[in-house]
């Protein structure tokens, strides 16, 4: 029984681990790191971004699994690590549209010559108002 369990929680991990590193190898694909240090200037600190991301990815894999609770700052740092998914989550939308280059196509299709900005602010904004309503009204536990 005791080797069953062995295996099964090594297979469990092996499949994890394969999981996170096809996860983390699609965003340095689409270019979301790359991207985030290039407008960043920050490129002389790209061996501090790769142990940044790594250790990151660990300890969320961790937080996850185990379920600690927030406990340092309670509502203040919900709202920090919400806001900092966020902003991750939009740059990662941005980076798989630019990617797959959808916004030059819509641009040519809606012949759009000017004001590009309002358009993405307004699908930012219009994302915002969605996840409030959605939030707010209980929907999302």
């Amino acid at each position: 029984m005791f080797i069953k369990i062995v295996i099964l929680a090594f297979i469990g991990l092996c499949a994890g681990g394969i999981i996170a590193a096809g996860i983390f190898a699609f965003l340095a694909i689409i270019g979301v790191f790359p991207r985030i240090i290039g407008k960043s200037g920050t490129k002389k600190h790209i061996l501090l971004y790769e142990t940044l991301i790594i250790f990151g990815g660990a300890l969320g894999n961790a937080l996850d699994l185990y379920e600690f609770p927030i406990w340092v700052g309670g509502t203040w740092t919900l709202a920090v690590f919400g806001g900092a998914v966020g902003i991750f989550v939009g740059c990662l939308a941005m980076s798989l549209a630019e990617t797959l280059k959808t916004l030059p196509v819509m641009n040519r299709r809606i012949h759009l010559a000017v004001g590009i900005q309002y358009v993405i602010l307004a699908i930012g904004m219009g994302k915002l108002v969605g996840a409030l309503v959605y939030f707010s009204r209980g929907m999302g536990n």
